[in-house]
């Protein structure tokens, strides 16, 4: 049976993702087969695993830092809001049905065993298994039916170490007010702290470490300073935050339209890492400015978010911006929005609507989601901002539940393997400045994202980029690296061992 250790954080967005992959490297550089495991996760950043099931894209990344493949059982339940007040269940990596709030807290007691022989299955495979949890486990109103903070624990029966951000201020009172909220055999649990998200000298910060652990006899484990680290983000907290503003110039603008219910917006985390390129997600029609391309992401409502484009006066800008000579890109639910119709009787509800009418495409919803890795070429003499990565490899995944018909005014993209049948994937416009898909991940493609960088370069009058084309998959292995030497300088990595090789309870 392996070892385990669980992160736990005194709020969301501490950094528990972040910290879980850079362990989970660590224990792989010390020679353990580790993998990582969140019961339940609510995001709307999700991917699909090599046997086509949905999990999401916080543990997939883990699983990549920890050298393996994403397996289904790492993110048993992933919730995807579709609303304020609902969201769909992923059970198992395919879809079981939509619940309210309400519904589902009623419901999470009959998970409870499917967790606990997920969770078995998983760690009969591996020396070690690192655990994250969600939100804070001090949540006293869902306490009863916790399944993924130290309900879970329970089940695993491990210890915890709980993850506090001083970032956000009152880190001091986050770790004692989340203590003294557990019950006594739940802080028994509780073997180490870390503080997140330190700026400063940390000798300034000592009196405080002193202080919290004489009040709470819970040890201060390490101190991880703000990190300079370009890996994914979980959910859209980051963009409410500001964090992918984009403030430096480059050479080329890329405007991301920001949609309520914007899913995947890590698609576009390869456009950021390049060197000539500034991303920026853009919500209000005002800050839209003059990009040299203009990306609709997906989504997660894609009718409602194609409602609010309208309302907010963003489909305006964005057809005058098409209108003007501008170059535009959709990925999945964008894809769709910049269609003739959409046809959806399944997730809004809403019935037919007109799309943006850029694309000479028609997509009809269906009640089977498709969740399928798939790679593939692009097809040759592909026009405009798609000129010249004919026979390009590309490879990525696709999460939708609706099917897109080319007309006669739209060419398709992709030729995709034998996932698809070897299907035609995505279209292009006739003008050439319009093209979407429904590959997730696209811009991973070193060689596809250069070339309509160097298109969109040229457009502007500039040499394509001078150099090495940049790889965003090497670069994530060596932020994984990054990460790992920055936690071995700054927390207590035999604490770490120590707590899960003398903390561990028998399994149950």
């Amino acid at each position: 049976m392996s070892k385990s250790i669980m992160l736990q954080g005194t709020a969301s967005d501490v950094g528990k993702s972040v910290l879980v992959a850079g362990l989970c490297r660590i224990l792989v550089q010390d020679g353990l087969a580790c993998a990582p495991f969140k019961s339940q996760n609510m995001a709307l950043n999700s991917g699909v695993t090599p046997d086509g099931k949905e999990m999401g894209r916080a543990q997939i990344f883990q699983a990549e830092a920890a050298g393996i493949a994403p397996d289904v059982r790492m993110n048993p339940i992933l919730l995807k809001p579709t609303s304020d007040r609902k969201a769909q269940v992923v059970l198992m990596g395919k879809v079981a049905q939509d619940m309210d709030a309400v519904s589902y807290h009623d419901y999470k007691p009959r998970l409870r065993q499917q967790i606990s022989d997920v969770w078995h299955s998983l760690a009969a495979e591996y020396d070690a298994i690192v655990l994250e949890g969600a939100g804070s486990p001090a949540e006293i109103n869902l306490r009863d039916r916790d399944i993924v903070n130290m309900g879970m624990a329970e089940i695993a029966r491990c210890p915890v170490v709980l993850v506090a951000d001083i970032d956000r201020g009152g880190v001091f009172a986050a770790i004692y007010g989340t203590l003294a909220l557990l019950q006594p055999e739940e802080r028994a649990r509780v073997k180490g702290v870390i503080i997140n998200k330190f700026r400063g000298d940390v000798a300034l910060l000592q009196p405080g470490l002193e202080q919290i652990e004489a009040l709470t006899g819970v040890p201060v484990i390490g101190v991880m300073p703000w990190l300079d680290i370009d890996l994914e983000d979980e959910d859209g907290v980051v963009l409410e935050r500001g964090k992918y503003q984009g403030y430096q110039d480059k050479a080329l603008d890329i405007v991301v339209v920001h949609l309520p219910h914007i899913s995947n917006f890590t698609d576009f985390n390869p456009l950021a890492f390049q060197p000539d390129v500034r991303v920026r997600y853009v919500r209000d029609p005002e800050d839209f400015g003059g990009p040299d391309l203009v990306i609709l992401p997906g989504s997660k409502n894609t009718l409602g978010d194609l409602a609010w484009l309208h309302q907010s006066g963003m489909a305006k800008r964005v057809l005058a911006w098409h209108q003007a000579g501008g170059a535009i890109f959709g990925v999945c639910g964008g894809y769709q929005m910049l269609g003739n119709t959409i046809e959806d009787e399944v997730e809004s509800g809403l019935g037919s609507q007109p799309g943006l009418g850029l694309l000479d495409i028609t997509t009809l919803f269906a009640h089977d989601k498709v969740t399928v890795q798939a790679s593939g070429r692009c097809l040759v003499a592909l026009p405009g901002i798609l000129a010249g990565c004919g026979d390009l490899p590309v490879s990525g995944y696709e999460i939708h539940m609706g099917a897109s018909q080319r007309g006669s005014q739209a060419q398709p993209v992709f030729q995709l393997g034998a996932e698809h049948g070897l299907a035609l994937d995505g279209a292009v416009s006739a003008c050439g400045r319009v093209a979407g898909t429904y590959l997730h991940g696209v811009f991973d493609n070193a060689a596809f994202t250069r070339r309509l960088l160097d298109n969109l370069r040229q457009r502007k009058g500039l040499a394509p980029l001078p150099g090495e084309t940049p790889d965003y998959v090497r670069h994530k292995q060596a932020q994984f690296d990054k990460l790992a030497a920055a936690m071995r300088q700054h927390i207590d990595i035999e604490k770490i061992y120590h707590i899960m090789n003398q903390h561990q309870e028998p399994a149950a």
